[in-house]
């Protein structure tokens, strides 16, 4: 909690419990949830959390770049703790998703010259080994 706490005042930021909470879950679980699943995870540990406490303090956190916000093709956007620069794969059978090492920097992409890069996703669909396998 003293981490959270640190991590969030090294970045002027007021470290309330939710905050720190909802990162240290973000922290705990990289599984890339969805603000549901952190909302139906801290409920009962935090009673006065709302939805909307928890979209606001990713909204923060993406401001100050402790959380990426990711979309992988479905309804509802998910959150990554790593924001280094890396690339996702969602098993279309089980929902996992993988993170994947991927150098963006040296994608070949005539048709983006002159356009100013701001974020760079990559993210592949599929089935995960496990699912291939059962599959099969």
């Amino acid at each position: 909690m003293k981490e959270m706490t640190s991590q969030l005042e090294s970045k002027n930021v007021k470290p309330s419990i939710a905050r720190i909470k909802v990162l240290e879950y973000l922290t705990q679980y990289p599984t890339h949830p969805t603000v549901d699943e952190i909302y139906h995870h801290l409920a009962d540990e935090i009673p006065t959390l709302s939805k909307t406490t928890v979209y606001n303090s990713l909204k923060v956190f993406k401001e100050i770049d402790l959380v990426r916000e990711i979309n992988l093709g479905e309804h509802q956007n998910r959150y990554d703790v790593d924001v280094s620069e890396h690339g996702h794969f969602k098993c279309d059978h089980c929902g996992r998703i993988i993170d994947l090492s991927i150098n963006l920097q040296n994608v070949d992409a005539k048709e983006l010259e002159g356009c100013r890069i701001d974020h760079r996703h990559v993210y592949f669909r599929g089935f995960c080994p496990l699912c291939s396998a059962s599959k099969q």
